[in-house]
């Protein structure tokens, strides 16, 4: 199966005094973590982002990745899927944010997996919320919901969804069974967050990486 991978960082970070996806966590940059856990997973890796300036530093933190700008000036994450859908090359497209830089490749490896033959695949949490930004898309079949659901001047992830007709959510607790403390989802949104990790964990820690799957 061909697929791609889409990094949302157009966000405009206002809980950050600087770039979120651009600082440091164990001496590296937070978005360097999702890259290294997907990149062994698919044939090409995207990162999103909505001015000029955005992509000038992503593409100098990010060696050999390619950076898109955002077809439409609102920011938004949809606005953000949108344009990875329509530059993305795969078949199927994972969509992730920058700011989940604990994000499993285990975990990236089963949603794949499962993905043939359906619209989307979305881990689901036992209270019914999902998590839209660690998900698997069918790539054409998700631009056309995405484009549908703007035309309707909506700018949520989950109305796009509604716009997908074969979507398989798969449950948390499922996930448990590669990501016991489901760390996958976890996203640093504001310094406090940040420092915090800063502090508690260790440079070693953040660099070791899983094994790679097979593609």
């Amino acid at each position: 199966m061909k697929a791609s991978a889409v990094i949302l960082a157009g966000g405009l970070s206002s809980r950050f005094t600087s770039e979120k996806g651009l600082a440091l966590l164990g001496g590296r940059p937070l978005i360097a973590y999702v890259v290294d856990a997907v990149k062994p997973l698919v044939g090409e890796v995207l990162v999103v982002v909505k001015t000029k300036e955005q992509a000038e530093a992503y593409g100098r933190a990010l060696d050999g990745i390619d950076v898109v700008m955002d077809v439409y000036k609102e920011a938004c994450p949809l606005v953000g899927a949108l344009t990875g859908f329509t530059v993305a090359d795969g078949d199927y497209t994972l969509l992730l944010a920058c700011d989940t830089p604990f994000v499993s490749r285990d975990v990236l490896w089963l949603l794949l997996e499962m993905a043939p033959g359906v619209d989307a695949v979305i881990p689901r949490w036992p209270n019914g919320y999902i998590e839209p930004l660690q998900a698997v898309y069918h790539t054409k079949t998700a631009e056309k919901a995405a484009q549908k659901t703007i035309r309707k001047e909506e700018r949520s992830m989950n109305a796009m969804i509604k716009n997908l007709k074969r979507v398989r959510y798969v449950s948390t607790v499922a996930l448990k069974q590669v990501d016991p403390k489901l760390k996958t989802f976890t996203n640093l949104n504001t310094p406090i967050e940040f420092r915090k990790f800063n502090i508690s964990h260790s440079s070693k820690q953040f660099l070791q990486k899983p094994q790679p799957h097979e593609k």
